[in-house]
């Protein structure tokens, strides 16, 4: 374990030294401050880092991350991030961004007890309940998951859509979209589920909110 430790504290080095030889400026320029276009609501697996996944440099990408990827309306750290993306960011696209593979999808489908995080899974297993029929008819288990994995992000991103921060840019006429992706660990392809929402049209009228 010493021995990574020392291994990342050298690379982080090298990192520095060849970055600063294609381009001498590079850390002056991202001193100056952020403006990022896209804020991406992914999953904490370390298998899916946002900036390599789309060829993004430091400086393009707003990250939160959490067991996958939720948009909890009583998260105040996911919360927060979306507030100063909208808000003070100004970003102009929302990727909530899921895993084919994801622990937490897997352990939500099982009634095994895995401790503290018991109470976030569940928040994942009332997905499942919503979507119980569909899941249920399919036979193959990694099939089932997989598309458990979609409707998750699916729900997120109309969570999202239903959020005041959101719902108030919207309103301001500002130029946000908010997108549902799946990440295939296993060939590095994104895949858009086609639910992009630029407005609050497709939102159920008891989640629309008056400002």
């Amino acid at each position: 374990m010493e021995d990574f430790y020392n291994k990342i504290i050298e690379n982080n080095k090298k990192w520095v030294e060849n970055t600063l030889k294609l381009d001498p400026q590079y850390f002056e320029r991202l001193a100056k401050g952020q403006k990022p276009p896209l804020l991406w609501i992914g999953c904490a697996d370390s298998r899916v880092p946002a900036n390599e996944i789309i060829g993004a440099q430091p400086g393009e990408v707003f990250v939160h991350r959490n067991i996958a990827n939720m948009v909890i309306h009583t998260d105040m750290s996911m919360l927060s991030v979306l507030d100063y993306a909208v808000n003070v960011l100004k970003v102009k696209h929302v990727i909530v961004c899921g895993h084919y593979g994801c622990g937490g999808i897997e352990a939500a489908m099982t009634n095994k007890s895995i401790g503290l995080i018991d109470n976030w899974i569940r928040h994942i297993k009332n997905i499942y309940r919503v979507h119980k029929k569909e899941l249920d008819n399919i036979e193959d288990i990694s099939e089932r998951t997989n598309r458990f994995v979609e409707l998750n992000v699916i729900e997120q991103v109309y969570d999202l859509a239903k959020t005041s921060i959101v719902q108030n840019a919207w309103g301001t006429n500002q130029d946000l979209t908010i997108h549902g992706w799946v990440y295939g660990v296993d060939n590095g392809i994104v895949k858009d589920l086609g639910v992009n929402f630029k407005n609050d049209s497709q939102l159920d009228e008891v989640y629309k909110l008056d400002f």
